[in-house]
């Protein structure tokens, strides 16, 4: 996912909000207790995201893939007063843990933690979304997609991380394409090609194609 050089990305950390001891303690604890922990969004995409929100001011937030709820945080603290963070994970293994850091976090009141498969909890929920934050299992993107695209507001955002997948969407003569990198490569395609938004693909971190509902 190294898509700039260290020092590069180095300097831009360096110049932007600081990441706060919440944040470094959930990073800390992700690396030394969790499977993976590249999966954090780390400081530059949770700021981004905290951004986004705090510009486009959503009522609902969707999350599919809490994780250790780095990426949710930063996003509930972008919600105004009456803002709402639905974030969704199959993982029970770290409930607690997530529990716990949304707890320190003083955002209890804003975020609606559920374990369960989005896919079948995603048709339960009541309501429309105004901002939709996929970051979940890759194969399921597509599916993640169609589930919420009509229940996404005009005006509305779906975002999708991790879709340049370590730079594997680039094929190269000869290169198999695994599962996961197929999917992506399908997910991007398909939504470049939806009439019912417009896209941008940025380089941040592992990619993030954000949709625009029109």
């Amino acid at each position: 996912m190294e898509f700039i050089s260290q020092d590069l990305l180095a300097y831009c950390e360096l110049h932007s909000s600081v990441e706060d001891p919440l944040l470094q303690h959930i990073t800390r604890e992700t690396h030394a207790k969790v499977l993976m922990p590249r999966m954090l969004s780390g400081p530059l995409q949770g700021k981004f995201l905290e951004f986004l929100v705090k510009i486009h001011q959503p009522s609902v937030i969707l999350e599919i893939g809490t994780y250790t709820g780095y990426s949710g945080i930063c996003m509930a603290r972008g919600l105004g007063p009456q803002g709402k963070l639905i974030t969704l994970d199959v993982n029970d293994e770290l409930e607690i843990m997530v529990r716990n850091f949304f707890e320190k976090s003083g955002l209890n009141h804003k975020i609606d933690y559920r374990i369960g498969d989005a896919m079948e909890t995603i048709p339960t929920l009541e309501g429309d979304f105004d901002m939709v934050f996929i970051d979940a299992d890759k194969r399921n993107y597509i599916n993640y997609y169609n589930l919420v695209i009509d229940r996404v507001s005009p005006g509305g955002l779906i975002i999708a991380d991790n879709v340049l997948w370590s730079g594997k969407v680039i094929l190269k003569d000869g290169q198999k394409i695994d599962k996961d990198t197929k999917v992506l490569l399908d997910y991007n395609q398909m939504v470049q090609e939806d009439p019912r938004v417009e896209n941008v693909l940025l380089p941040i971190r592992d990619g993030l194609m954000m949709a625009r509902k029109i």
